[in-house]
């Protein structure tokens, strides 16, 4: 079996957040960026874990950015991976970005695409679903479980009110989130390897994005904390009445 792993690059979520030209641009000036840990944690690292187990023969890794993704991509192959592609485009529109991944991975033979449920960044959770459609496989989301017997892939995933298990024949596009797999921290021997892994940058295809950023605005800015007395229901009754908020 052979595995697709899809790896985007999304800013620390300790970076402190601006935008440029009137709020219609990210400003990514000092700004550190990491692996989507959506994509790290849990579906690179159950990627590994299958070809350890002896499921898988190959993990590949496949980004699409510029070169300055490139030290993120080099982390993943730190992690494991044997090699990776990046599609040498920028975009923040997933339908674009999954043109790109399922435009390469159709004549490379993949028998699983593994992706995190959604980035950190813009929360669209689509891409998985989108790539299986271009690539005309089955997709199945939000999964926190994967067995692999043979040809048949096994997985548990929640629905709405529970949990759901279904199997499904390869190939086959997965969506991962928290419980699929453990985090794990490359070593120094994996960091020595990534430096000589391949790395192959690919022309992007030919396509239009189907959505454009208007205006980026910053949450409203969180009002203090009203402490009230154990003894004083009262106001905590008139408080939740007239001030508290339902979310």
């Amino acid at each position: 079996m052979k595995i697709l792993v899809c790896i985007s690059q999304v800013p620390d979520t300790t970076a402190k957040i601006a935008f440029t030209d009137n709020n219609t641009a990210f400003n990514n000036q000092g700004v550190t960026f990491i692996i989507n840990p959506y994509d790290e944690w849990y579906a690179l690292v159950r990627a590994l874990e299958l070809k350890e187990s002896g499921a898988a023969t190959a993990v590949h890794l496949i980004t699409v950015g510029k070169a300055d993704t490139e030290p993120v991509i080099r982390k993943a192959l730190a992690l494991g991976g044997d090699e990776a592609i990046r599609i040498d485009a920028d975009s923040n529109d997933p339908y674009l970005v999954s043109l790109q991944i399922a435009e390469y991975a159709k004549s490379q033979g993949y028998d699983l695409v593994l992706c995190g449920k959604e980035s950190i960044d813009y929360n669209s959770g689509s891409v998985g679903a989108m790539v299986a459609e271009l690539l005309d496989m089955n997709f199945l989301g939000f999964v926190y479980k994967i067995d692999v017997a043979g040809t048949t892939v096994t997985v548990t995933r929640e629905i709405d009110g529970g949990e759901e298990t279904n199997a499904c024949e390869l190939p086959l596009v997965i969506s991962c989130q928290k419980g699929v797999a453990e985090a794990r921290i490359p070593n120094m021997r994996g960091i020595m390897a990534a430096r000589t892994k391949p790395l192959k940058v690919v022309a992007p295809a030919a396509g239009a994005a189907l959505s454009n950023i208007v205006a980026y605005e910053m949450p409203p800015a969180k009002s203090g904390v009203k402490m009230i007395d154990a003894e004083n229901m009262d106001e905590l009754v008139r408080l939740l009445h007239s001030e508290a908020k339902v979310i």
